[in-house]
């Protein structure tokens, strides 16, 4: 009997533990602590709020390399390449000349033929002219005669004669004024036809003038010593060859390189704070090992995405570098680390103890064996940790991770049921 009552009492004392257990998971009561759960400890001290931005160099000033010409659209035959050193004088871009070639042919040879017609035209409407200037002096010359000789006494000539040398005289005039008409006429029109042709012909000088521009302007060479940096469009394309580019289109820079900054660009959820005249540290990816002090000099306004269509929100810095050498060029990734503020006494802990719970922010501190939901408020957060202004204190214990999680076992799939520890769902 006695044996029986033992077991009994074994077995109501493990329903009894049993029930309180699920007690405390569906009520949110403490947890037993596992040795595999990783943990921190809660630190007081000196805290920096810092922030990783990444971006580009780029140099403040810069000498625009624009298509020469006016009003031009010339194909681009060969370049430099990209980031290349170049001296004063060299070639940068060189533009296919055939067609710039072919058009200047063309314009002097319509050149030629609009001045073979002027000329043959002065010289046809020279010789009608001349021609028609005899006509008129002969007309003058037999008007004067007919005048001289004209009957008029009636003692010495009949009628019939007489008015037959009124008509002789009339018909000279009329003669001469005609004669005089077409050449004035014939000049007329030898002088429209000379406009015309004319007008051909400052048209074929035209288009010499626009071919020898061209012609001109084949090379864009440097005007100083420096590294050619190519403009991107918004796809991020740079000028190649055969592409067709229009006069005063900026295609190329070369860089003041002891103006050289950095441009960064910092999320907008990690931005508040940001000002200019903070320090920080940055790296260039071609030489990681090398930290560059650096100092903010601008900062915009407003945040805006980096790249069309995403989304995301940065806000755009430039970053005045601490020093510079020979290897830097415009256009290298670069890494900062920006100090936004610091806290010389604050209670830190990293920022994946922090989890949400029915909005708000809790961290699992270990109990004994136990693990407790805390209610936290938070403060700055930094790289990775995080400023706690109430809720724990200094050498308090934090899960990083979920306790329930940890002890289930590997495979296992989610339970549908409540957590372990109520509203430890995920990190913050």
């Amino acid at each position: 009997m006695r044996k029986r009552f033992v077991r009994r009492t074994a077995a109501l004392v493990l329903v009894l533990a049993a029930f309180l257990g699920a007690r405390s998971v569906l009520r949110g009561w403490p947890t037993p602590a596992s040795g595999d759960v990783p943990t921190a400890r809660v630190r007081r001290g000196a805290f920096a709020r810092k922030v990783r931005a990444e971006g580009t160099l780029k140099a403040r000033t810069a000498t625009p390399l624009a298509v020469p010409g006016e009003e031009l659209s010339l194909k681009v035959a060969w370049l430099v390449e990209d980031g290349a050193r170049v001296r004063t004088g060299d070639v940068v871009v060189r533009f296919d000349p055939e067609g710039a070639k072919s058009e200047l042919d063309t314009g002097r040879a319509e050149r030629r033929t609009a001045d073979g017609k002027i000329s043959k035209e002065k010289g046809e409407s020279g010789a009608a002219v001349s021609n028609l200037g005899r006509d008129a002096e002969q007309a003058h010359r037999e008007l004067e005669t007919a005048r001289t000789f004209q009957s008029k006494d009636p003692e010495l000539f009949s009628r019939h004669e007489i008015i037959e040398a009124d008509i002789d005289v009339g018909l000279a005039g009329r003669r001469e004024e005609h004669a005089q008409g077409s050449r004035t006429v014939r000049e007329s029109m030898s002088h429209d036809t000379v406009k015309i042709l004319g007008a051909d012909a400052r048209k074929a000088d035209l288009k010499i003038g626009y071919a020898t521009k061209q012609l001109q302007a084949m090379e864009v060479r440097a005007p100083h010593d420096g590294i050619v940096v190519f403009k991107r469009n918004w796809r991020g394309e740079i000028a190649e060859v055969g592409q067709s580019l229009w006069s005063h289109y900026v295609l190329a820079e070369l860089p003041d390189l002891a103006t050289l900054e950095a441009e960064v660009w910092v999320l907008e959820a990690d931005a508040g704070g940001l000002a200019t005249g903070q320090r920080g540290t940055l790296v260039v990816e071609a030489r990681p090992d090398e930290e560059i002090p650096a100092t903010v000099r601008r900062v915009d306004a407003v945040a805006k995405p980096r790249q069309r269509g995403v989304p995301v929100q940065y806000f755009a810095a430039d970053v005045e570098l601490g020093k510079k050498n020979d290897a830097m060029k415009p256009g290298q990734r670069v890494v900062a680390t920006l100090l936004l503020g610091e806290e010389k006494d604050a209670l830190t802990l990293p920022r994946t103890a922090v989890f949400d719970r029915d909005g708000k922010k809790v961290v699992l501190r270990r109990n004994g064996r136990s693990w407790e939901t805390v209610e936290v408020a938070l403060g700055a957060t930094g790289l990775g940790s995080v400023v706690v202004t109430k809720g724990v204190a200094e050498g308090d214990v934090v899960a990083l991770a979920d306790p329930a999680r940890e002890e289930e076992p590997k495979g296992a799939r989610p339970s549908t049921s409540a957590p372990a520890v109520p509203g430890a769902a995920r990190p913050s």
